[in-house]
């Protein structure tokens, strides 16, 4: 007497679900980054910069000469341009290597454009 009898807990029954999530984003091919901004002062211009990748990467980069107070030109890998155009991947790129760079510099800029694919399908 006193004691309780313990009664079964009650769980809800589990439940499964799945997801599939896709992101797509471009191969890398090293030793190149995606995008070079060459400072006005650089060592090395705008056309030493096209000889190199021409010879490491013949045909995958694009040079884009620029007006503009710290980089002369912007190398970018043409696939990138394929996944975001020139005029909205341009304008970042330039406003965050403004705040790392001088216009004596090279930076290289790895850029991952990914691409998010939800679909829905009638089962």
């Amino acid at each position: 007497m006193g004691e309780k009898e313990a009664r079964p807990a009650h769980f809800p029954e589990p439940t499964r679900r799945g997801e599939i999530t896709l992101r797509l984003s471009e191969f890398e091919f090293p030793p190149m980054q995606d995008i070079l901004l060459v400072g006005k002062r650089a060592p090395i211009g705008p056309e030493a910069v096209r000889r190199m990748v021409d010879a490491l990467s013949p045909e995958q980069y694009d040079i884009v000469r620029l007006e503009h107070s710290l980089f002369e030109a912007v190398v970018v890998k043409k696939s990138l341009l394929r996944l975001l155009p020139r005029e909205r991947l341009l304008p970042i790129i330039l406003e965050e290597g403004e705040r790392v760079a001088t216009e004596n510099t090279i930076v290289k800029v790895q850029a991952n454009i990914v691409i998010h694919v939800s679909r829905a399908v009638e089962l």
